[in-house]
């Protein structure tokens, strides 16, 4: 199963270190590169690079040692890709080798959505008219939502509910001076242990 293990970030390192990021240190076992060019995946065992035009490319080495953030950073949960043709972009993601989890359309969601697994995050494809395929924004787990939210205060939006039940999300505003779309998500609920 391909696995992301690199995500370029791109704008001025200081900005992602605004918001509290470490630069250069990974997040979760993913690597972190500031600088790049613009929202790219590394994925190990990608059959296809660039699949639809996003930028998804091939990347080697083992998951990365987990860095300190000031933010709290724990992992990325999911990184959000943009497309015009679902059908089309899915055929090539699945042609790279990534397989297709689930699918949600509206009215459950508010536009078609697609979930692939990446390892420990999610690529989330969404369907929007007029949208060149491109990843749009990411999202990261903290260990404490709130605390951050308050000391980032004003760059960061109020925690609110996610779409996820039992999760909350916090959007970083465009004052952090980021090129991407960026929010901070609480981690994921832990499932009860199978009697």
């Amino acid at each position: 199963m391909p696995v992301a293990r690199e995500i370029g970030l791109p704008g001025d390192p200081e900005a992602w270190a605004g918001v509290g990021f470490a630069p250069g240190a990974p997040v979760g076992p993913v690597r972190m590169r500031a600088g790049a060019a613009h929202l790219e995946i590394g994925v190990e065992g990608l059959a296809a690079e660039r699949p639809d035009g996003l930028a998804i490319v091939a990347a080697d080495g083992p998951a990365a040692e987990p860095g300190a953030h000031p933010n709290g950073a724990g992992a990325v949960d999911h990184v959000v890709a943009l497309t015009d043709d679902m059908a089309r972009t899915l055929a090539a993601l699945e042609a790279a080798g990534l397989e297709l989890r689930r699918t949600r359309e509206p009215p459950e969601a508010p536009a078609r959505q697609a979930f692939l697994h990446l390892g420990t995050l999610i690529l989330e494809v969404v369907e929007a008219p007029d949208r060149s395929p491109s990843l749009w924004g990411l999202v990261v787990v903290l260990a404490d939502l709130d605390a951050t939210a308050r000391e980032l205060a004003p760059l960061v939006g109020a925690p609110k509910d996610a779409v996820q039940p039992g999760r909350r999300i916090a959007t970083v505003r465009h004052e952090a001076g980021l090129p991407t779309a960026l929010a901070f998500m609480t981690p994921r609920p832990q499932r009860s242990p199978a009697a």
